[in-house]
């Protein structure tokens, strides 16, 4: 288990906990539906990839520092739409992710074990979001906005017939969205990571 250390709390590494982070909540104004796999508010953005290259080069800590930070900025800066549901969901699922990945890659840094750290990292994330988002997240959201769990269901059911309760939505939405995120990121973590991993180790 990895807890913060020492060094995470100097001034060199918080600036680049703060950098990170902001590049993190820059990259999560882009965000776009995917309207042929997921209802309309679930949305893809590539804003775990800040924390991601700062848990590979930090720590894991750090990637989970750097996910709080986003989705702190972006409801101080933004306001949220969900009632803070969509950044709660959002900070589990990456903590998870870049954590996972982190821990596995920060072991024994090669290029194996960050394919590895990436490969368990999505795939935890994904058990983790859909048992969160069955068991709580969606409950919650439909509760707050004075919703029925049969509306979320039908927003779904638009997009694919096989989503017809609770159940299939997460079989047919949630993981397959969250698979392609998390391919996605780790796809782009292994392009870029040797190129900007010097700046981090200054």
């Amino acid at each position: 288990m990895y807890t913060l250390s020492k060094d995470m709390w100097k001034t060199k590494t918080l600036s680049k906990l703060a950098v990170l982070g902001v590049i993190a909540f820059a990259l999560m104004l882009f965000e776009f539906p995917l309207v042929w796999l997921a209802p309309p508010f679930l949305k893809l953005d590539i804003s775990d990839l800040p924390a991601l290259i700062g848990s590979f080069a930090l720590g894991p800590m750090a990637g989970v520092i750097i996910q709080f930070l986003k989705n702190l900025l972006f409801m101080v800066i933004r306001g949220t739409s969900s009632a803070g549901v969509g950044e709660l969901a959002n900070f589990l699922v990456g903590s998870v992710f870049v954590y996972t990945a982190g821990a596995i890659y920060f072991k024994k840094k090669t290029m194996n074990r960050a394919v590895v750290g990436l490969i368990v990292g999505t795939i935890l994330m994904t058990v983790v979001i859909t048992l969160a988002n069955y068991f709580f997240i969606f409950p919650m959201y439909a509760k707050l906005f004075g919703l029925s769990i049969e509306n979320l269901v039908e927003m779904g059911t638009s997009i694919n017939a096989n989503i017809v309760d609770l159940k299939t939505m997460m079989i047919y939405a949630i993981v397959p969205f969250n698979l392609l995120k998390g391919i996605l990121e780790s796809a782009i973590t292994i392009l870029v990571y040797k190129r900007v991993s010097p700046i981090l180790h200054k």
